[in-house]
């Protein structure tokens, strides 16, 4: 703990904020601003960033424009590409965390362990493993993506060779000249395997299922328009509203459902696709089944390419088991390895049933959504007062910048916080106001893309339901949160 965190209000804190990527530092912010405090924002790495500064495979970047991937009220001006890499954005983090003095309330190298609601003081007692914590409000900005997910696969503690997943990449390992193994192919796989494909000595990528992908068309910034964007700042915001709506028309054109705009979105990857692999079939192989949308849409111009290279070999068959040299596949070959690299996404349901939340009346979290997961607005949850989520559930999107809906987020969780300003000891979603809103977004998601297209991604859970998405516009999102309604909630 730094020397200004010993010397800080005493408890207990009147915000306490898990997690330092995008989310935690924008609530810190807007907290500062707003004069609420104190606070403490605690971060399980080393280092603030989040999934930035965990994901450090080769070629790992946004797929999202820079200039709408970053926090509207802490603009940069001078982004180096239209889709900025991995360090770039990790160095924003930084820089915004600097400039607007949140690293004296920061606790690094701190694991949130899990909280119980003391109901006749009104606070949480947090346990961390370095420490208990009281505050009168837990802001949850841990998301869902740090908890790397791995393929049940026999044998797959058997194999000799390192094995990693690509949010968890060993740096000590050399890929010079090796027989690498890639499984899997979601966004990491779409960025890392070009990458290896430069250095390895033969790489084979195990495909289960194609993803279908667009172009990226990703380039530098020129510095003329850096210098305009940061002598006009007019200039960025108006090119930050145009790849909004840019981005923001898919959803408003049908992007969530099957429709007319599916088709002619699939038309143009094929012509991707086509343009890209002369080889019939090669190209049969990378040909999804599935109806574009159902699983996330990805988007590069060098992954095509590096499927072609003489070095690389694409296996579509399933694979039957992992050896100590390698990986089996159904049809008996044997494939020889020296490295194994997992780049097979992340469980997001592991992320919430880990927390041991005990709510009101001894109630855990992970029995309120032993059926589903489900929160009003994808920040509060019947049960648990004064606790709020950041990108929680059915707050993931597939056409927009998620940073949009944090910014969104971050808002309404101001407006609850304010009210426990005002001498409310507590605030807590109402039941009915909670099941309203779940029964209206799970009746979008009935005939929504992911759950009529043919496909099965890790946007449903074991039952098939979909917790993650936000099936409408990130408008309809900003009607729907960006205020809290204290009529939904129960002041106390």
């Amino acid at each position: 703990m730094t020397e200004s965190l010993r010397d800080a209000a005493p408890e207990p804190l009147a915000v306490l904020i898990v997690g330092a990527g995008f989310s935690g530092l924008a609530m810190a912010i807007r907290c500062k601003q707003a004069g609420i405090g104190p606070l403490r924002v605690i971060e399980k790495a080393d280092s603030i960033g989040g999934t930035w500064y965990d994901n450090t495979y080769p070629g790992a970047a946004c797929d999202i424009p820079s200039h709408l991937y970053s926090l509207s009220f802490a603009p940069k001006a001078d982004w180096s590409r239209m889709y900025a890499p991995q360090g770039e954005i990790l160095a924003y983090l930084r820089e915004t965390a600097e400039r607007h003095g949140l690293m004296p309330l920061t606790q690094l190298g701190t694991t949130f362990q899990g909280a119980t609601w003391d109901e006749a003081a009104s606070v949480w007692h947090v346990e961390t493993d370095r420490g208990p914590i009281t505050a009168q409000a837990i802001v949850s900005g841990m998301g869902g993506l740090h908890h790397p997910a791995y393929p049940d696969i026999p044998g797959r503690d058997s194999f000799a060779g390192p094995a990693f997943h690509t949010a968890a990449w060993d740096h000590a390992v050399s890929l010079e000249g090796k027989r690498v193994g890639v499984i899997g192919t979601g966004a990491s796989a779409i960025q890392v395997v070009p990458e290896l494909a430069k250095v390895a000595g033969h790489l084979t990528l195990f495909q289960r299922t194609p993803p279908w992908i667009m172009p990226k068309n990703d380039h530098a910034i020129a510095e003329r328009a850096k210098a305009r964007y940061r002598r006009l700042p007019l200039a960025r915001r108006l090119e930050r509203a145009r790849l909004f709506w840019l981005h923001e028309v898919r959803a408003l054109l049908g992007f969530t459902k099957v429709s007319k705009l599916t088709g002619q979105a699939e038309g143009l990857a094929r012509r991707h696709l086509a343009k890209a692999v002369r080889d019939k079939d090669l190209r049969a192989k990378l040909t999804p089944t599935y109806r574009l949308g159902c699983k996330r849409v990805l988007i590069s111009d060098d992954y095509y390419p590096a499927l072609q290279r003489p070095n690389v070999t694409l296996e579509t068959g399933p694979i039957a088991r992992i050896t100590e040299a390698g990986v089996v596949t159904g049809d008996g070959r044997a494939h020889d390895l020296d490295v194994i690299v997992y780049a097979t996404g992340f469980d997001v349901t592991a992320t919430f049933a880990r927390m041991d939340l005990v709510g009101r009346g001894g109630l855990r979290l992970k029995d309120a959504w032993a059926d589903s997961m489900g929160a009003y607005q994808g920040i509060t949850v019947a049960g648990f007062p004064n606790y709020f989520m950041l990108l929680g559930p059915n707050t993931g999107l597939g056409h927009n910048s998620v940073v949009s809906m944090i910014e969104v987020q971050v808002q309404h969780v101001l407006d609850c916080l304010k009210a426990l300003r005002k001498g409310t000891r507590a605030i807590e979603v109402r039941p009915e106001a909670q099941a309203r809103f779940l029964d209206r977004i799970r009746a979008r998601l009935t005939d929504s893309i992911w759950q009529a297209g043919g496909c099965r991604s890790w946007y449903l859970d074991s039952q098939g339901r979909n917790a993650t998405l936000w099936p409408d516009s990130v408008m309809a999102y900003r009607r729907s949160a960006r205020r809290a309604r204290m009529a939904d909630y129960r002041l106390g």
